[in-house]
Parts: structure tokens; sequence; C-alpha cells
């Protein structure tokens, strides 16, 4: 085991399976001590269950590492502050939140309702303010603290999840916010877009993979640039996440940075890229003539409407 993190206390929600669990693991293994939070649920938020969290627990303690588990869901205000209240309880305060938590309920937007909606902007955007409101506190006392918000690559634009592709954008609004807020009092805030094969992956009916798959095409390991079997294994995105929570780490604060699979990528903030201007208010002539052939020169329609017959 190292010591990257002793005398430190991280909570992971979502520490159940996936991308949560093997950074769980991993904080443990650098000698942290970790609250295992995970609600226990299907994949759309229903049927909670014990058995996750405290199978990884189990994992950790066998292993000579410190852990506890933790069943309250993320979504819900007081059920946070008693993840929050665990790690206190049983090791005295909190230095690290990682919020791997999430559920999906894919659907094409003309199809959505209201509850498919609601329920994943619950467990995201809600269950990261929650959370982190209710950890900031003693994060404050004892300014210090690395937050790592999970994002996904899915905020980016991705057909079948507006509720979640929204959800996860407002992890980057949300880093960036708080990240200058919080960094007078030592406390880093970041946002990651893991990936990998997982649950939630598995669950997509048509994913990336699946269409190569019946394209005939098949990745290997030339083609992946990379002789290891499967770079798309949840695992590699632990040692990513967790170095942001890492002392070494303590100057990265309110960026957005991409761990899926073998890379790490740094994305460079929105910003504007071109500018018409004049001195007067606009005409609609003018916009029809001008915006063409200068704002939005080049721009290519992802989604282009279909042409007549």
């Amino acid at each position: 085991m190292g010591n990257r993190f002793e005398n430190r206390v991280a909570i992971i929600t979502g520490a159940g399976r996936g991308i949560g669990r093997e950074v769980a693991k991993l904080i443990a293994s650098e000698g942290g001590s970790v609250v295992v939070n995970d609600f226990g649920v299907s994949l759309d938020g229903m049927n909670s269950s014990n058995t996750p969290a405290a199978e990884v627990v189990n994992e950790i303690m066998e292993a000579g590492g410190k852990a506890v588990a933790n069943y309250d869901s993320v979504s819900e205000w007081d059920s946070s502050k008693n993840i929050v209240q665990t790690a206190i309880d049983h090791f005295g305060k909190v230095d690290i939140l990682c919020n791997a938590a999430g559920i999906l309920r894919d659907r094409m937007i003309f199809n959505m309702t209201e509850e498919e909606w609601e329920s994943v902007i619950k467990v995201h955007p809600y269950g990261a303010f929650n959370f982190v409101r209710k950890a900031i506190t003693p994060m404050l006392r004892q300014r210090y603290g690395h937050i790592l918000l999970f994002s996904s690559s899915s905020a980016l634009g991705n057909s079948g999840q507006s509720n979640y592709g929204a959800a996860k954008a407002g992890m980057f609004g949300l880093a960036r916010s708080i990240s200058g807020e919080l960094a007078p009092y030592g406390i880093t805030v970041n946002a990651i877009l893991p990936g990998g094969e997982t649950r939630m992956t598995q669950a997509i009916p048509d994913t990336t993979a699946q269409l190569r798959a019946r394209a005939g095409i098949t990745a290997n390991r030339a083609q992946t640039g990379s002789d290891i079997e499967n770079p798309r294994d949840p695992e590699r995105n632990a040692p990513k996440s967790v170095y942001l929570c890492t002392e070494a780490a303590g100057n990265i604060t309110g960026q957005i940075i991409d761990s899926s699979g073998l890379p790490m990528a740094l994305y460079s903030p929105r910003h504007v890229t071109r500018v018409i201007h004049k001195s007067a208010p606009w005409t609609l002539d003018e916009l029809d003539a001008l915006i063409p052939n200068s704002l939005t020169q080049g721009l290519v329609n992802p989604a282009p409407p279909p042409q007549p017959d």
C-alpha cells in the first residue's frame, strides 16, 4: 500500500460499482480512509440495495484498508447530510469528495417524460450541489479539500441523452463557478469526464462499438495504438481521477479533464472565436448578408435537414 492519502478522508458516491468503485479502492490502497457511498439502485434509479457498497468495503478492509459503507441517496438534501456525517462520525473530518453516483433514463426528446428528465437532474446536478454544500463547512474550517465532480462526454451532445447531457454539462459550470469561490480556502474543484465499459454504457443499445461491429469494423491493438487488451476498462480512469485529489494536484482547479480510455486530456474553456460588430442596432437584412460569410462560415450542421425529393 502507498501513503499518498495517509490521514486523509475521502467520500466517494456511486462507489459500489464501476468507476466509483475503482476510485474508492485506489484511494484506500494509498492509505486514505474512505466512505463508500452507494444507494445500490439499478441504472434507472430504482430498486435500492446495500450489497454493492458493502462488498466494496469488504474488499478494501480485506486488503488492509479503512472504509465504511453509506447507503443514502445523493439526490435528497437530508440524506446528503447523512453521507457527510458518516465520514465525520467514523473518521473525524472530510478532505476529498468524488461524486461518481449517476443514473440513466435514456430517451429521445420527443418521447421523454417529465419524470425521466427530473430523476436524472436530481441525481446529477442536484446531487452534486447537495453533496458539496453539506461537506463544504468542514472543508472551509480546515482550509483544505479536493472536490472532483464527475461529468461526461455526453455533455458535449449525445443522441437520446438530453437529460443526462444537460445534467453533466451542469458540472462544467458548477466546477468553474465554485472553484473561484473556494480557491482562497485551499480547496480545489475540478470536473472529470470519465469513460469505460461499465453497466451504464452496456445499457445503451447503439454504442459506437456496436455500430462499428455491424459495419464489420473491429478494434484491435494496432488500431488503438496500444498493446493493452482493453483500454476501455473503467479501472483506467481511477489513477487519473485520483491524481486530481492528491497534494501534487493542489495547483489544479476549475479545470475540465477527460480521463476516458488511455489518454488524459485537458479541455480549453469556452471562449469567443469570432465577433461581428457595428455601432448601431443590426437589421435582419444585414444579418442575412453578413452572418453566413463571417460568424458561421465553415460551421457544419451535425444533423442537416433532409433534402426534398
